[in-house]
């Protein structure tokens, strides 16, 4: 080699590298042989795995039909559903009342200040007094809630006068040794009654009993779901009375109802108004301005509460599972802790060793050297992480719910929580780092503080992001990334989790997943996504810099 080719081989930027790459090179070869390294990363992996093994057996479980509003039971187990009988108008909770059975007419009544106390006749009765009884219809019986005398029951009644001395059950008879009886609740006689003052007395009759087909248990099952198929929301508008209006956090929307139906008539009993729009019994659905994503659903009580959930569950656990994943052990776990246990003593462990002295001898920066243990330390971390990231990938895309072989669009969310896990690592790397020089001694206590300060803002980040305490922490802005790339890759999630909270589908993905929040009031999951790259970078670089602030003036022993 000349002189012209040798001076181009020794240029600063080849000097710098080698020295970046003997001290990067270094840092990994120090980290590999530790065991504290391979403890971490073992625990992590394992951790991977069983969560792999929990999704694979929820994710192979058929989801059965759930009767959500309760009305396929027949409680009072007279052969009717609670929804046939709703339907009727009929009791589920006395067996001798059910569709067909006829029903109760008054005709009169003995009120508790009446003046006249006594009635003779046959009828049906309902209340209470003394009964001289010419005829009992003695098979008209029913259960203590339904309020109908067994007459099996009756025992003598106890000595004193009643209400007085004693206080008669609803429900029940007894007898007095004349042969009359004292009353409390529902029968049939013919004989004479007197009502003590101050309670009343009704008598009537029931209508014929006519038969009516009992109705399956199944159909009051899934029986009022939902009638958007969760494909195109534009259906929602084209079905339903669509009127632009502003939504405060949103802004302009269009505001949608008239599409959906109380199919069970259940809240019509009632006609429920909830939503408070002036129509009984139907559902509000939000749309943005650009009418391809709900913002907001408001249903009135008792529609849609009784939905198919298959159609949803099976999307909307999947999901959770991987951000929930992403979150809570990715960022949370292993962003947190792979950072304690690895990038702690990348400068501190050196000095306390007596080896820093020798390395500083060479011709490098101080601040050179921090940042190239950083980048050894991360170049470890990341490539672990990326290991991972692309196992949970290829498991969930392949057995995943979908008519594809493999979901590719599982793929960009699993990379955006390891970029999220790799920010992370780098900004929690250069702040333990930080700790451990400026307190070489009580470092490691700092920094356990730190973590448990970071795991419970990221859980307040989760059920309230827009918060202002949990900004001041570093798993707030990776969470929001997460949020970000979930809501580029898969924009209808936040349907999913609209639908979720309306009509109560056991789902956790409202709660792993909100908008993210940092938009810059644009509502871009993008520009949410560069502000929370900023933040954390910037918190990194800002680490980095009082490390080497604090290092450079440090005398080395």
């Amino acid at each position: 080699m000349d002189a012209k080719g040798r001076a181009l081989s020794e240029t600063v930027w080849t000097r710098l590298d080698r020295k970046a790459g003997a001290i990067t090179e270094l840092t990994i070869r120090q980290l590999r042989h530790r065991l504290s390294t391979w403890v971490v990363l073992a625990v992590g992996a394992l951790v991977m795995i069983l969560l792999l093994a929990f999704y694979i057996d929820e994710i192979r479980r058929e989801s059965e039909p759930v009767d959500n509003d309760g009305d396929s039971v027949d409680w009072d187990e007279d052969g009717y559903p609670l929804g046939q009988e709703n339907k009727y108008g009929t009791s589920d909770w006395d067996g001798q009342e059910y569709p067909g059975s006829g029903y109760y007419v008054m005709t009169g009544e003995i009120d508790w200040n009446d003046d006249s106390r006594f009635h003779s006749g046959n009828h049906t009765w309902d209340g209470q007094g003394y009964l001289d009884a010419e005829w009992v219809d003695l098979d008209y019986t029913g259960n203590r809630w339904s309020g109908i005398i067994d007459w099996g029951q009756a025992n003598p009644c106890p000595e004193g006068d009643v209400f007085d001395d004693w206080w008669p059950n609803w429900g029940e008879a007894c007898t007095y040794d004349d042969g009359s009886y004292f009353v409390s609740g529902k029968f049939r006689a013919s004989g004479t009654v007197n009502v003590p003052r101050g309670y009343y007395m009704q008598w009537g009759h029931m209508t014929l009993e006519t038969y009516v087909e009992p109705e399956p248990a199944s159909m009051y099952i899934d029986e009022d779901s939902i009638l958007w198929d969760g494909e195109d929301v534009s259906e929602i508008y084209v079905e339903s009375n669509c009127q632009m209006g502003w939504l405060a956090g949103i802004g302009s929307v269009y505001i949608c109802n008239g599409f959906e139906v109380d199919d069970d008539g259940d809240c019509l009993v009632e006609m429920y108004d909830d939503n408070n729009n002036g129509i009984p019994c139907d559902v509000i659905w939000i749309l943005d301005s650009d009418r391809d994503e709900i913002v907001d659903i408001r249903a009135d009580y008792n529609v849609n509460e009784d939905i198919e959930e298959g159609k949803y569950q099976g999307e909307s656990s999947h999901r959770t599972f991987i951000i929930g994943t992403g979150k809570m052990a990715f960022v949370l776990m292993l962003g947190i802790f792979i950072p304690l246990f690895l990038a702690l003593g990348l400068v501190r462990d050196e000095t306390e060793n007596g080896t820093l002295h020798y390395l500083l001898s060479k011709p490098i920066h101080r601040a050179e050297f921090i940042t190239y243990r950083l980048l050894g330390y991360l170049l470890l971390a990341g490539t672990y992480i990326l290991v991972l990231v692309l196992l949970m990938a290829l498991v969930t895309s392949l057995i995943g719910p979908g008519d594809s072989l493999i979901r590719l669009s599982d793929f960009p969310v699993w990379l955006g929580i390891g970029m999220a896990t790799f920010l992370v690592l780098a900004a929690y790397g250069a702040l333990y780092n930080t700790l451990g020089l400026i307190a070489p001694k009580y470092g490691v206590y700092f920094c356990i503080i730190l973590g448990i300060w970071e795991f419970i803002m990221g859980m307040f980040t989760m059920t309230m992001p827009s918060a202002s305490v949990p900004m001041l922490s570093i798993s707030h802005w990776a969470l929001q990334f997460i949020d970000a790339i979930v809501l580029i890759a898969w924009p209808d999630t936040l349907q999913y989790s609209q639908i979720a909270s309306a009509f109560g589908i056991d789902s956790g993905l409202p709660f792993f997943w909100q908008p993210p929040v940092h938009t810059l009031g644009t509502q871009s999951p993008v520009a949410a996504m560069l502000v929370s790259v900023t933040v954390l970078l910037l918190i990194t670089f800002a680490m980095m810099g009082i490390g080497q602030s604090s290092f450079k003036n440090r005398e080395i022993m």
